[in-house]
């Protein structure tokens, strides 16, 4: 049966199908939207306490920064670093507990959140809150992990392309830099997609099977066949999200041709206005996301249970 059910099921196509069902009930795009923004403007809203009463105090020189060029790298990798030094050492005294409240509320908040818009998309799945804030957080420590990672090859291109060759009196390449930094980029979400997907598996199948997170986890590794589909699902939604920041970029700059003619605050209410609408289409492509790899699993374990159910 799985042998039949790999030959006549592809992971695009069902995502395709599936990114259809979700567009045709609004209501679960506007849970995942609701619960991460009410999230998002109660951090928003501690980082404004904060910060608020420091900004007298704030004090990083960025006069290095309006001078930086492409023409001079060295220079402007200087005054980056000395600027970022300089908002770090004013910052951390709050990050110290900014961070970790933020991180526990975002927790919290996706346990119950995601719990909800499961729970909407097909009402026989069984709340499983522990078990979706255990596999939240290992999710959020492997994301954090490639964030570092990133950062890290970051600093390596700096190395190798601008201030490496600049200590070896040789002309930088701010052409390798990009180049290095897009592949570098590029090659972080391949990773992420081939790596990710148990974490995205296991709280389903928690809800599923009600099982804990050890026993979720179990299953997600163990589901055989359909692990390669859910790898592509998620190699998508890699190339979902690079398109969205593409279009989000494109969008933004539309009206700076006409700039002399519009004012700042019609700027920043369009820029503001684009912003909003990626976060709200990368949200509504989580919950594809969620659905593609339900809809996949039960067809390889559950062939005649149908397509999951809701609304």
């Amino acid at each position: 049966m799985a042998a039949s059910a790999d030959a006549k099921i592809r992971g695009t196509e069902s995502f395709i199908g599936v990114m259809s069902e979700v567009w045709q009930r609004p209501s679960l795009a506007g849970l995942e939207i609701a619960w991460r923004w009410l999230v998002g403007v109660i951090v928003l809203f501690l980082g404004g306490i904060a910060f608020g009463g420091y900004g007298a105090e704030f004090g990083v020189d960025a006069t290095a920064l309006r001078g930086a060029s492409v023409f001079q790298p060295v220079a402007a990798i200087d005054g980056l670093h000395a600027a970022a030094t300089s908002l770090l050492v004013w910052a951390l005294p709050m990050l110290r507990w900014l961070v970790p409240m933020a991180v526990m509320l975002w927790l919290l908040g996706a346990a119950l959140g995601r719990t909800l818009v499961l729970r909407r998309l097909d009402t026989t799945l069984q709340p499983r809150r522990i078990s979706m804030l255990v596999l939240g957080a290992l999710r959020a420590g492997l994301l954090a992990t490639m964030w570092g990672l990133w950062a890290w090859g970051v600093g390596v291109a700096v190395r190798i392309s601008i201030t490496g060759p600049a200590a070896r009196q040789v002309e930088p390449s701010i052409v390798l830099f990009c180049a290095m930094l897009i592949v570098g980029t590029l090659a972080i979400y391949v990773l992420w997609a081939a790596v990710s997907w148990p974490l995205y598996l296991a709280p389903l199948l928690a809800m599923q099977l009600g099982l804990g997170p050890g026993g979720a986890l179990k299953a997600a590794f163990r589901s055989g066949a359909v692990r390669g589909k859910l790898v592509e699902i998620n190699m998508v939604m890699n190339i979902v999200r690079i398109a969205l920041i593409v279009l989000a970029m494109v969008f933004s700059a539309s009206p700076l041709p006409f700039s002399s003619v519009e004012t700042q605050t019609f700027l920043n209410c369009w820029w503001g206005g684009v912003g909003l609408v990626y976060l709200g289409m990368s949200d509504y492509f989580h919950v594809v996301r969620s659905a593609a790899y339900l809809s996949l699993w039960r067809a390889y374990n559950f062939p005649d249970s149908g397509r999951t159910r809701g609304d």
